[in-house]
C-alpha cells in the first residue's frame, strides 16, 4: 500500500517522533482488533468471556439443588475434591473431565447440606506428572491460613448477599484525583495487622479530613508472604483474609463511597508467586498451563512466574479478575502494577532510546494486547472507572485511546519525579540545586499524556530507601520535633518538605498520589515482620498519634498538605494545562509561574530572603496570598503577612504589570487576583 493511502494513527499525528513506527502503531491496533473479534466470535462478547469466575470455582446451582465446582487443568490425569465435607479423603470424590481441559463435580444439597457449608475448608487434589498434590482452587474466593501449621487452605464462602443498596457512587470527573495510597494491614498504630473494619472506622475519616477523594488500596489479592507488600499474589479472586472477610472489604468500599471517596485497587497481573502449595505454579503438573516455559516464564528480579498472555484461558482468567473486582466489590478502577515489566522481555531493564526500540525490540506484544483488553473491559464494565499504569519505560501511547494506537490507560505514574527528588536530596547540595532542571523535570510530559504526580510512594518508605521527611531530617526527627524545639536540620526539613510537595503537585501532572503518613512526614521506614527483625510489627504500622499531638511539628505538615490539596482542588489546577513560566532567578533560586488562575512563587534559596521582590504578572489588579508555606500555622516563621493586598504597578521601561512582595528563603507563596 502506498504511503498516501495509509491512514496515520492519531498517536503518530500527535507525536511526529513516532513516524518511523507508523506501521507498528497500526499493527498494535490491528492485533487488538483481531484478538477482540476472536473473543467475540468464540464467546459472544468480551463481557461473557470475562465472566469465567461465574463458571469456574464453587457455585450453588439452585435450579438443580446441588453444588458445583469446576477447574481448568488440561494436563492433569485426574482431579479430586477434598475437604472437611469428606474428612479430607484425597480420592473419594473424583471430578469428571469435560471439554477444553475443564473438570467438574456436583454435590447434591440433600446429601451434603450439613457438611459442604459456608466456612468449611476445601482443596483440589491433582494427579499429574508431579504426583498427587493438594492445591488451592484457582478461582477460590477465600483463602485462610492456619495459625498453627501456617498452611493456606481454600474456604467455601456462601454468605448472605451483600447489601449494595444506594451505592451509586461515580467518580466526579469535574474534580482532579487526589489519591491516598494505603495498606490496610499496616494502617493502624497497633503492632499487628490492621483489619478492613479498623480501616473503615479509623482511617477513612482521616483520608476524608485530609482532603483526598480517592484511596488506592494495596495488598488486597491474597498473598502468602505478608512482607511482599501484596505484590506476590497467589489467589487472584480472594481478598486477603488477614484483614477480614470479603463482606468487610465491601463495607469498607461502600462506606468510602458514602464519604465521596473513590476506591482504586492496586491490581497485580504482572506476575505471580512461584509457590506450589498456594499458587498456580505447576497446577495441572505442567510448566505451561498459565506461564511461559523456561526462563521466559520467570522474572529474574522478582523470583516469580510470568503469565503467557497469548493463551486464551490465561487471558480469560485475568480479564475475569478485572471484571470480578469491579462488579463484585464495586472498586472504581485499578492501578496496574509492573506495567513496564509486562511490556518487554527485558522488563524495562534496558535503555530505550529510539521509537523503533519501543515497538520492535523485545516487545511482549501479547502483554500489550492484554493491557488494551483490560482497559477496554474496565471502561465497558464501568465507564467512569480509572486505570493507572505503573510504567518506567515511557511506552508511547500508554494513555492514548486504543483506537488511536494507544493502550488505553487513563493515567501513567510520573515515576521520574520521586527519582529526581531522591537524586537531589542524596547527591546535590542545596546551593547547587538547578532551578531550570527542576522546572524541566516537573514539566517533562507530552500534553496529552495524563500523569499522576507524586514525590514519594510506598517504594520510598521501605527499608533500604527513605521518604522525603526521613532524608531531610533523619535521626533529628526522634529528638527535635517538638513545637518548642529549635533545630536547623528540622527547620530546613519542614520547609523543604512543604516546598517539594507543593512544587510537584502544582507542576507535575493531572492527578496526585500520596502514601499514607507521608503527608505529615511520617518518620522511619516500613519493615514488615521477618526473621531479621524477630518478626516484629514495630515498623509495619502508622503512628497517627504523632500527627494528633499538637505539641509536635508533624501536625504543621499535615495542615499544610490539607490546605495544599484544598486550593489545588478548588481552583482545578491539575486540569488547567501546563504552567506558564513568569520568572527564573538562579541567583535567588526562585521560580515564579502561573497555572490556572493562580501565581506560584518558590524561593528555594538556603539563605536569601528578598524584600520587595519584583516580578512580572500577566494581568493588572490586586492580589492576595492564599497559601504561605512560612505561615506559623504550617510550622513556618510567619515572616510574611498573608492579609496584605498587593497591587500591580506598570514598569516604565517595559510597560509590563509587576508585583512587589517580600519573598523569604525556603518559602512558597500562592497568589490569587481578587480584583
Amino acid at each position: 500500500m502506498s504511503a498516501q493511502h495509509i491512514k496515520i494513527p492519531r498517536l503518530v499525528k500527535d507525536d511526529p517522533w513516532l513516524q518511523p513506527c507508523t506501521d507498528d502503531v497500526i499493527e498494535r491496533i490491528d492485533r487488538f482488533r483481531r484478538r477482540l473479534n476472536s473473543i467475540k466470535s468464540d464467546f459472544g462478547s468480551l463481557l461473557k468471556f470475562a465472566s469465567a469466575y461465574e463458571f469456574f470455582g464453587f457455585h450453588i446451582d439452585k435450579a438443580n439443588k446441588r453444588f458445583v465446582y469446576r477447574e481448568w487443568a488440561p494436563a492433569a490425569r485426574q482431579l479430586y475434591l477434598a475437604g472437611d465435607f469428606n474428612h479430607w479423603h484425597e480420592t473419594s470424590h473424583p471430578m469428571w473431565r469435560i471439554e477444553f481441559g475443564v473438570w467438574e463435580i456436583y454435590l447434591d444439597f440433600e446429601t451434603y447440606k450439613d457438611s459442604f457449608v459456608h466456612g468449611s475448608f476445601v482443596k483440589v487434589v491433582v494427579l499429574s506428572d508431579q504426583g498427587l498434590q493438594k492445591r488451592i482452587p484457582a478461582y477460590i474466593r477465600r483463602v485462610v491460613q492456619d495459625e498453627t501449621t501456617k498452611d493456606f487452605t481454600g474456604q467455601l464462602w456462601f454468605p448472605q448477599k451483600f447489601n449494595w443498596e444506594n451505592d451509586h457512587f461515580k467518580i466526579d470527573n469535574s474534580h482532579s484525583l487526589f489519591i491516598y495510597e494505603a495498606h490496610v494491614g499496616m494502617a493502624q498504630e497497633k503492632e499487628g495487622i490492621g483489619t478492613y473494619n479498623e480501616f473503615t472506622l479509623n482511617i477513612l475519616p482521616r483520608i476524608k479530613k485530609a482532603g483526598y477523594n480517592a484511596v488506592q488500596l494495596m495488598a488486597i489479592q491474597e498473598h502468602p508472604y505478608y512482607g511482599s507488600f501484596g505484590y506476590h499474589v497467589a489467589n487472584f479472586f480472594a481478598p486477603s483474609s488477614r484483614f477480614g472477610t470479603p463482606e468487610e472489604l465491601k463495607n469498607l468500599i461502600k462506606t468510602a463511597h458514602e464519604m465521596g471517596i473513590a476506591v482504586i485497587m492496586d491490581i497485580v497481573h504482572s506476575h505471580t508467586v512461584k509457590n506450589i502449595n498456594e499458587g498456580l505454579n505447576l497446577f495441572d503438573g505442567s510448566e505451561t498451563q498459565y506461564f511461559h516455559a523456561g526462563k521466559r516464564g520467570e522474572h529474574p528480579d522478582w523470583d516469580s512466574k510470568l503469565f503467557d498472555y497469548g493463551k486464551t484461558e490465561v487471558l480469560r482468567m485475568l480479564l475475569s479478575n478485572v471484571k470480578y473486582w469491579l462488579q463484585e466489590f464495586h472498586f472504581d478502577g485499578f492501578r496496574f502494577d509492573g506495567v513496564g515489566s509486562m511490556l518487554y522481555f527485558h522488563h524495562g531493564n534496558e535503555t530505550i532510546d529510539s521509537p523503533e526500540k519501543y515497538f520492535r525490540q523485545s516487545v511482549e506484544w501479547d502483554a500489550v494486547t492484554y493491557l488494551q483488553l483490560a482497559n477496554h473491559l474496565t471502561h465497558q464494565v464501568k465507564s467512569e472507572a480509572v486505570t493507572i499504569a505503573e510504567d518506567v519505560t515511557g511506552m508511547p501511547g500508554l494513555t492514548a485511546s486504543i483506537a488511536h494506537g494507544g493502550i488505553g490507560f487513563d493515567f501513567r505514574l510520573g515515576m521520574g519525579i520521586p527519582d529526581f527528588w531522591i537524586k537531589y536530596l542524596k547527591d546535590i547540595r542545596d546551593e547547587d540545586w538547578n532551578i531550570y532542571e527542576m522546572w524541566n523535570v516537573l514539566n517533562d510530559r507530552l500534553p496529552n499524556v495524563r500523569t499522576v504526580a507524586y514525590c514519594e510512594s510506598h517504594d520510598q518508605a521501605l527499608v533500604g530507601d527513605k521518604t522525603l521527611a526521613f532524608r531531610l531530617m533523619d535521626k533529628e526527627m526522634y529528638y527535635n520535633m517538638r513545637v518548642s524545639d529549635s533545630n536547623l536540620v528540622i527547620d530546613r526539613g519542614v520547609a523543604l518538605h512543604k516546598l517539594i510537595r507543593l512544587f510537584s503537585i502544582s507542576l507535575g501532572g493531572q492527578a496526585w498520589l500520596n502514601f499514607m503518613g507521608n503527608e505529615f512526614g511520617h518518620p522511619e521506614w516500613i519493615d514488615f515482620p521477618r526473621q531479621g527483625n524477630d518478626w516484629s510489627y514495630k515498623y509495619a504500622r502508622r503512628q497517627w498519634s504523632l500527627v494528633d499531638d499538637q505539641s509536635l511539628k508533624y501536625h504543621f505538615l499535615a495542615a499544610f498538605d490539607r490546605e495544599m490539596i484544598r486550593i489545588t482542588d478548588e481552583y482545578n489546577i491539575m486540569s488547567s494545562g501546563y504552567a506558564r513560566q513568569l520568572n527564573m532567578d538562579e541567583a535567588n533560586k526562585t521560580i515564579i509561574f502561573e497555572r490556572g488562575e493562580l501565581i506560584y512563587l518558590f524561593n528555594f534559596h538556603l539563605s536569601n530572603s528578598v524584600p520587595d521582590y519584583t516580578f512580572f504578572v500577566p494581568e493588572p489588579g490586586t492580589y492576595r496570598i492564599i497559601l504561605n508555606s512560612d505561615n506559623a500555622l504550617f510550622g513556618g516563621f510567619g515572616r510574611v503577612d498573608d492579609n496584605t493586598e498587593h497591587h500591580t504597578m506598570i514598569d516604565k521601561h517595559t510597560g509590563q504589570n509587576q508585583l512587589m512582595i517580600y519573598l523569604p528563603n525556603r518559602t512558597a507563596l500562592i497568589l490569587n487576583k481578587v480584583r
